[in-house]
This record gives C-alpha cells, structure tokens and sequence, in this order.
C-alpha cells in the first residue's frame, strides 16, 4: 500500500461538504484511517442548519452527549447510534473565492488528523502541507491537544495508532516509510518522535514527523552503543536535542553525549557519577533531566544549562516497589510508583518533589478499583509516561490504558485494542505539521 499517493481533484459541482464525505478511499488517507467503529449508518451533517427539528425528547430514545472538540463544528455523539441528517449544499462561488490567507487562517485550525481528508478535495489544498503561508498559520495557533501515541513492529509492518484526547478518537497512522530497524520507540516531543534500532552490530537513531512522514538518521556517536536516551524539542527556535546517558546492556559508565540538531553533531560531555539505576526512564522538566539511582540514592539531575551532573538525596517512599519519574509543567516533578508488600495491600500513589525540602510529598492514590482492573495480578507491571500535568497507564493484558489528569484529579479509561499487544510502545505526542527534522 502506497502511502503517499496522488489525490485526486473533484469536479465544481461537487459540494465541499460532500467531498469530504466521499475521500476516504482516495489518495494519502489509505493510511490515515479512523480506527474507531462505525456508529451508523447514514452521512454525517454537523451544520446546525440540519439539526432543527430533528430532536426527539422521547425516553425510549439513546442518550445523546454533545460535545465541542477544537476546531470543528459542534458535534453529536449517540450512545447507540448515530442520527441522520439530510446535507446542507454548500455555495462553491462562495466558498471557492476565499482569499489565501483567510483559507490558511481556518485550514490552520482544522485537527491535523482531519487535513489529510481536506487535501482531497482539490490540487489547491493537496499542497498544504509543502506551502510555507499555511505552516506558517499553523505554527501560530493553538495546539490541537496532547495525544496517546501507540506503537508495535511484532512483524515485519510496523503498527502504530493515536488517541486524539480531544476528539476521543483513535487514528491508524502509516509507519511504513520507516526504515526495518527502527524498532524501539524513544519518546516524542514538540510534534517529532525519535527511535532507535541496530542494523547488525550498529546502533542508530532516527528522528521523524509523522504527519508529513519525513525522517532522516542522525550521526553515530562518539560511543555508538545502545543507550539510555530522551529527546527534546525547543520550539523557540526550531531545534531539538537528543541526550544519551549510561549503557542499557551493561553497567558500564559512558560519557553523556548530546546532539545538537542545530550544529548537527554529537558533543560528549560528564560521566553520569552513578552505578545503579532503579530504572532505564527518565524525566524532562525545566532543561534538566532526572533519573532514579540507589548508589548514591536518590535522584542523579543533568543540567543542561552548564552540563553537569548533580546529585539530589530525595529518599524513595517506604515499600516502593516499582516507581517511574514523570516530568509535569515548568518545575514539577512527579514520582509514580507501587506500594505494598502484599498483593491485598498493594497501590499505586503518585508524589511530587518539594524541591526546597528535597522532600517527595503524596498528591494522589489510584482508586482501588482502577487499580484492580489495571493490574489483575500482583506481579503485573505497569508503565507509565506523562506530559505536562497528564500521566497514562498501561498494562499489556488490559488492553486500555489509564488516564489521570493531576490538575483535575480525575481518572478516565482509554479504550482501543492498540494497547493488548505484548511488546507495544506508547507515549504522548503532539501533532504538528511545522516540527522540523533538521
């Protein structure tokens, strides 16, 4: 399956509406494809126009909740089914005459996911994506929201989907253009995602867009071994940095190293003074970068203002079993972790490092019986991963992951069969058109 492919143009007599409609066979959304079961049959109409008089206050009728995703007309959602409703014609002498910019302006603000339908509609708006007026537009407003990116190569195809939160839809995307021994996903930031593989006995590192599925590899470091590492994007001025730390096979010490994407090299810089690692995750927050270690115990931070490393004696909490850092806004900095000897007294608690006191202060408990249906056995593991003041969970044999908003204090499933692969991969990304790879 081609996944780029040519779109074709539609003919002037054809509604935008209807157009939309009708492209989701056609041209690049063959790998774009809305992963969510059907509702219904029927076509979709979110004009309000043709919604009056279709309401029925019947209460043998579904429950209907509206919502308002950003960016798009207010939608209605049925609990079991979907309403129809006749579609509203649309002025082509009108709407075809829009000024460039005016045309930018709203594009710009339609879900990333979405534009890959719109592209069909005509050659104009197949090209958005390579005209710098639109990306610029783009780049200026508002993101569309975090997302749950999945990620699994149990074959020779790789198998990814995302969550939109905002739109609580999940979507296919096509990671075929990928080279075969991207395999291990690093993590995402600012609309780039970042893996790594070994081709023979050479360690590589990639760095990629998703949404305009371009990539390139980076430069072999100094230590070109399998390494811990993080990637993180400076949106100010369009760069990205990725840092590499200690050894995963070994526990051998190695030199910090940090690509620059701006200088295009590797700089090798501190031996991180630590030997034991509670564990390979590490967290991002404030240009500094945190890992668990219990010789010296505590906390190892990498500034990289100076590039150093430093240490912070933050004592774990009592019966910790299994505990990951999760990096929240500016300062803060979240510890997710398992209490509990026993199987019947076991929970998962989350705290946040005081960093005056160097003190880790509970915030929040998982309800038990999220709990429960997270981890049905007391040997189970869970991951977690976190952007700004969101921490998801998952187990491999729930088949859902977990979602706790740390602001609101509010605990929510994600559902989908993206998660109940054995060996998947999952982080939050951000879509955006404008990340650079370069």
């Amino acid at each position: 399956m081609n996944c780029v492919g040519q779109s074709s143009e539609l003919g002037s007599g054809v509604s935008i509406g209807e157009a939309v409609e009708n492209v989701v066979l056609g041209g690049d959304v063959r790998c774009w494809i809305q992963a969510s079961p059907p509702r219904g049959n029927g076509s979709r109409n979110t004009s309000p126009m043709g919604r009056v008089g279709s309401r029925n206050t019947s209460p043998s009728r579904q429950k209907v909740v509206k919502t308002k995703p950003r960016g798009l007309d207010e939608e209605t959602h049925a609990t079991f089914g979907k309403v129809v409703h006749a579609d509203v014609q649309m002025e082509d002498n009108i709407w075809a005459m829009l000024p460039e910019d005016l045309l930018h302006e709203i594009l710009a603000r339609v879900p990333p996911f979405l534009i890959f339908r719109l592209r069909s509609v005509c050659k104009r708006w197949n090209s958005l994506l390579q005209d710098s007026s639109f990306l610029k537009f783009h780049s200026s407003v508002p993101s569309h929201g975090p997302c749950v990116l999945s990620f699994c190569k149990s074959s020779l195809i790789p198998q990814c989907s995302v969550y939109s939160l905002p739109l609580k839809t999940w979507y296919r995307m096509c990671f075929t253009f990928l080279p075969h021994w991207a395999i291990w996903l690093v993590g995402s930031s600012g609309g780039l995602v970042c893996f790594s593989g070994c081709e023979g006995s050479v360690f590589y590192i990639l760095v990629c867009n998703p949404l305009t599925q371009t990539w390139r590899k980076l430069p072999s470091m100094h230590f070109n071994q399998q390494r811990q590492l993080i990637m993180v994007v400076d949106r100010s001025d369009q760069s990205f940095k990725v840092i590499a730390t200690n050894d995963i096979c070994s526990d051998k010490s190695l030199p910090t190293e940090i690509y620059d994407s701006k200088e295009d090299k590797w700089s090798v810089h501190q031996t991180m003074p630590a030997s034991n690692l509670c564990s390979s995750k590490m967290a991002y927050c404030d240009s500094r970068l945190y890992l668990e270690t219990l010789s010296p115990l505590g906390l190892m931070m990498y500034r990289l203002d100076i590039n150093r490393w430093e240490h912070i004696p933050a004592k774990f909490p009592r019966s910790l079993l299994d505990g990951y850092l999760v990096a929240g806004t500016q300062k803060r900095l979240f510890l997710v972790g398992r209490i509990g000897l026993y199987s019947t007294l076991q929970s998962i608690r989350i705290w946040e490092l005081d960093h005056a006191k160097i003190l880790w202060g509970e915030i929040s408990r998982m309800p038990p019986r999220y709990f429960r249906s997270l981890l049905r056995l007391s040997a189970e593991r869970f991951e977690c991963f976190g952007l700004d003041n969101l921490i998801c969970f998952t187990s491999y044999n729930q088949g859902k992951g977990l979602l706790f908003d740390v602001d609101k204090k509010i605990w929510s499933w994600i559902g989908g069969s993206a998660f109940q692969s054995y060996n998947n991969q999952a982080c939050f990304y951000e879509p955006r058109f404008d990340a650079s790879i370069y």
